[in-house]
C-alpha cells in the first residue's frame, strides 16, 4: 500500500468515526466517548502525516507507534459504545473491522 492510500484510510475512517460519534446520544458517558473517540481516531490520520516528514529513523518509528498505539484506543471504544448498545452491532462492525485492519498494518509496519 503507498503512503497517500493509507493516509486516505485513515483519515476517511477518522470522517467516519466522527459521524457515528455525533450521533451517541446526549448523555455524560457518551459524550465524554465522543469527546474520547474522536482524539483517538483523528490522531493517527494526523501522526501519519507528521510520519511523512519524519526527521531520522528513530522519530518515524516513534509516529508511527503513536499511530498504532492511538488506533488501539480508537478500537477500545468502539467495543465500550457497542457494549453500552447505543449502536446495534451491525452499524458498528464496519468501523470495527476497519480499525483492526489499520492495527494490523501498523503493527506490520511497526516489526520491520
Amino acid at each position: 500500500m503507498r503512503a497517500f492510500e493509507l493516509e486516505n484510510r485513515l483519515i476517511d475512517f477518522a470522517c467516519r468515526v466522527m459521524e457515528m460519534a455525533e450521533k451517541l446520544p446526549e448523555t455524560y458517558g457518551a459524550k465524554h466517548l465522543a469527546s474520547q473517540i474522536i482524539r483517538s481516531a483523528t490522531s493517527p490520520a494526523l501522526n501519519y502525516g507528521e510520519v511523512q516528514g519524519a526527521e531520522s529513523r528513530d522519530d518515524f518509528v516513534h509516529k508511527m507507534k503513536i499511530c498504532q498505539k492511538e488506533l488501539r484506543e480508537t478500537f477500545v471504544c468502539l467495543k465500550l459504545i457497542e457494549k453500552r448498545n447505543w449502536f446495534t452491532k451491525g452499524k458498528l462492525a464496519s468501523l470495527i473491522i476497519e480499525n483492526n485492519e489499520l492495527i494490523s498494518i501498523f503493527v506490520a509496519s511497526n516489526k520491520t
